[in-house]
Formats: C-alpha cells, structure tokens, sequence
C-alpha cells in the first residue's frame, strides 16, 4: 500500500468482531492405521480430554501422510491419505477421487502417501462450511520408483452443504506451486487478526520460504523469504507452529533443527537459531508444548526438549527419553520415536517409524525435564499403524491482542484539509452489525467513506450528509475482517491510510 507524507496525524480504531471456532469437537478425533494391519485404530478425545481408542473397518489406508477434520460437535467430516478423499461414511467423496494427480500417486493413493505433513486442512476464512485442502505431490522418476523433489502444491475446494450434507470437492488439484521443494512440511498459523491463514512450505537446497495468505478474497501468494539455513529435499521429519503463533521449529535429520520467530501479522520469519542434532536419526518430528514454551524433538531413539524463551536455546537441550528397544508384535518392529502431534488434552502422541500397535505419549509437556513424563509404548491402539499421526494446526488460535492488526481492525491516519480541522471519532470499539461515525467539519465538504479490503479492493462507499455530526454505516452484509478505510472530500483530497 502506498503511504503518503502526513502534517498531522490521528488513529481511530475500529474492529469487527471474528467469531472463530471455539468448539473444540473440530480436532477430537483422529483415524489412523489401514486395514492391511486388521483394522484402522478410531481415537477419540471427548470433552473431559478422556482419551478412548477402538478400531474401526476403513477403506483407506494411512501412512505418513494424514489430513483430517471434524465439525464443532467433534463428527468426522472427511479425511485423506493424499490419494483421495474420503466422507462421512468413509466411502469415497463426491469427486473426490484422484487427487494430487501423478505418478507417485498411481503407486501409492491406496497405501497412502509416504511424505509427512504432505496435506493439511483448514475452514475458509468467512464460511465454516466450505474447507480448503492444500496438498502436495512427490514426483517419482521414470523407472516408478526413485524419488526426486517435488514440485506442486496443490489447493481443493470442499463444500460440506453438498450431497445432502456429506460434502463435495468442487475444485480440486489447483496448482499454487510449481518449483522444486521439499517434502511435505506444509504448516499453517492463524493470523494475528484470529480469522486468515499463513501456509509455510520451503524450496529444496535452498534458503527460501514460501508463504501464502489465506483469507475470505482467496489466496495470496506465494510471497517468498530467504533466511535461515540451506535445507535439503527431507523426507522423515516434521516442522511445526508453537500453539501461540510466536515460532516455528522444523527438524529433519538431514538437516538439523531451525527454529525462527514468526510475525503473524507479516508472515515474516526472524531470529534463526540452527541447532545440531546429529544423532545418527534416520526419522524425526518436532512439536510444542500447549504453553508454547518447550519444544519437543522426537529423533527416532532420543527425545529432546528445547526451552524456546530461553536466551540461549541451544543450552537448554534436555534428552527426556532413550528409547527403550520395545517392539511390538516382535523384533524388527522397533517402537522408535518418530512424527508428533499435540493433541485436545495437552499431551503430545508420537508415532513409530514401523507397523505397531503403540504410540509414545508425553503426559504433561508444560513441565520441565523428566517431569514432562514422557511414557514410551503408553498408548495401546488394539490393532496396527504404520508411521502416520493426523497433521493439525491450531484451529482455536485468536487474534494477537495489542499487536498492530490484532484482530479485524481498521486503522486510519488523517490529513488536515488545508487549515480545517476534521475531527472524526468511530465507535463502537469492537463493533459487529454496524458502527457510527461523529465528525466535526467547518466547511461543507461533500465527504465520503470509503472501505476497502486488505488487498485495496474498494467494498463500500458512503457519502457522509454534512448538516449532520453522526452517521451510521452498516457492516452486517461484510465478511469479517481487516479492513482498512479513508475519508474524501468533493475537491478530491483524501484522508489517508497509514
């Protein structure tokens, strides 16, 4: 946007309210496993975070890849494994079938994908009943089988008021990406204004991020960032947001571990710190702690835990666990410590990079040291999962308050009109269906308001009745939120946005 120079300055404020998702049902239960093991494991976290797991008979089969949402009230919606998407009744969903086109989904769209955090899922901005799905490819060589990097990430399009309320994709397999990037690793953060969405993903061998900004006018993007360390293709290991928003950590093996500060207002990393592991780990996963203060890496026989407000981040690795050598059913199916996923209940669930039927579980990951309390093989699932755990982001995160787009706001710096004084004041703060304007103009000035979106998209214009003080505009018919807005008069000199 362009900022013009200013003699004198004032603020006004104004916020439309977002009503964000505040039921927790959205993330109670997971599908994991595929039939091949007996059957797929059905966990469920109910409203006292009681944890229940039963099996259930699927169609689909998960692997590494694993995208899934529930509604408010905590009903499965649907849910993929990167070769299709699957509804309600765990059949097919209406168009749904053959998504991330290419030749490593004809190999494995019936097992599941093999990349880690390859898709993940989140409600439209302004319309909890539609779903975007950004998914991604990994390409294979001619012979079928050699894997090289990537190249597309894709975007569909659910509609959950479709085929009688089981949903139906009506776009599908968009490409927002085409370039040479890494493995899976697609995270996503709320934005500091609680409503739109930031979608990281990183070009291989290389120092650069990709971003893109979700929100009720579409996606914007890719914006790209070099920083941090040079980052090879990946495979087996896991990036993450602290549930705050603040940071974002990202380990593979290959790699190490990188963890930066994320702006939500911006989509701008900062502050890398590069951390050395070096384990000898040929799999890996990387979550934070519900209080946003301790990083957990799983390094397939260690866990690590990271103090991240520490000053020094390196000198706080603490091992919380040696893998113990349990298998399950027998050797070779070692329970080693592989991706993680924070879950409703505050505990953090790891899987195993093999066919077992455990999962690792970190009871209280808010504590410091040993006392997280880290229990290996502690979830029991009754039948077999092989390497997945569901890839969530946090649904529940709210605006950042104080920040300088902390919710659906408006912010506005004024010009004087030659030696006239307009003095104008908006209120409600926060308003939802309407807010007032009280404005005090010396001359008459035929004056307009004028309400644009955060891409400058002109929405509204109101002309302001000078014989009056107040005036009311409505905002019942808007999407909720940022906007930004200025005032012109009949000579064409314009209030600005600042």
């Amino acid at each position: 946007m362009i900022k013009f120079i200013v003699k004198q300055t004032a603020t006004i404020m104004l916020l439309f309210v977002f009503n964000s998702i505040n039921a927790q049902g959205i993330v109670n239960k997971w599908l994991i496993g595929y039939p091949g093991g007996g059957a797929n494991v059905f966990i469920e976290f109910n409203k006292d975070s009681i944890l229940s797991i039963d099996t259930v008979k699927l169609k689909m089969s998960f692997r590494d890849l694993n995208a899934s949402i529930c509604d408010s009230y905590g009903n499965m919606l649907f849910y993929t494994n990167g070769g299709w998407i699957a509804n309600s009744t765990n059949d097919t969903m209406m168009n749904g079938n053959d998504l991330t086109p290419g030749p490593y989904a004809s190999y494995w769209k019936i097992d599941g994908f093999r990349n880690s955090q390859g898709a993940v899922i989140i409600p439209f901005p302004a319309d909890s009943t539609k779903y975007y799905l950004f998914h991604q490819t990994v390409d294979l060589a001619s012979n079928g089988q050699t894997v090289i990097p990537s190249k597309n990430i894709f975007y569909s399009v659910i509609d959950m008021n479709l085929d009688g309320g089981l949903g139906a994709v009506t776009l599908k397999n968009n490409v927002i990406l085409n370039d040479t990037l890494t493995y899976g690793a697609l995270t996503i953060c709320k934005h500091a204004n609680g409503r739109d969405w930031w979608l990281l993903c990183h070009r291989a061998h290389s120092d650069m991020f990709f971003e893109f900004l979700i929100s009720p006018t579409g996606i914007s993007g890719p914006f790209s960032q070099s920083i941090g360390s040079i980052l090879n293709e990946g495979a087996v290991g896991q990036a993450c947001f602290s549930p705050d928003g603040k940071k974002y950590a990202r380990y593979f093996p290959d790699d190490d571990l990188d963890i930066y500060d994320f702006d939500r207002c911006t989509g701008i990393l900062s502050n890398p710190v590069h951390i050395i592991i070096n384990d000898g780990a040929f799999c890996a996963g990387a979550s934070f702690s519900a209080n946003s203060k301790y990083l957990y890496i799983s390094s397939q026989n260690y866990i690590y835990q990271f103090d991240v407000h520490a000053p020094n981040i390196e000198l706080t690795k603490d091992t919380v666990a040696i893998y113990d050598g349990f298998a399950s059913p027998f050797h070779p199916f070692q329970t080693y410590f592989y991706q993680s996923q924070l879950a409703f209940d505050r505990k953090i669930y790891i899987s195993a990079p093999n066919s077992v039927d455990y999962l690792h579980v970190i009871n209280y990951p808010d504590s410091s040291g040993i006392s997280c309390d880290v229990q290996q093989h502690g979830i029991y699932l009754k039948t077999f999962n092989a390497f997945t755990i569901p890839n969530h982001p946090n649904y529940f995160l709210r605006a950042d308050s104080g920040s300088v787009c902390d919710t659906l706001m408006l912010t506005v710096a004024q010009k004087n009109f030659e030696n006239e004084d307009l003095n104008i004041e908006v209120f409600p703060n926060p308003a939802q269906n309407s807010f007032f304007i009280n404005y005090q103009i010396k001359t008459e000035l035929t004056d307009q308001f004028i309400l644009y979106d955060t891409f400058g998209k002109e929405i509204k214009r109101t002309k302001l009745n000078t014989s009056a003080k107040t005036q009311k505009v409505n905002t019942d018919n808007l999407g909720n939120g940022i906007y930004f807005y200025k005032f012109k008069n009949q000579s064409g000199k314009i209030v600005i946005i600042k």
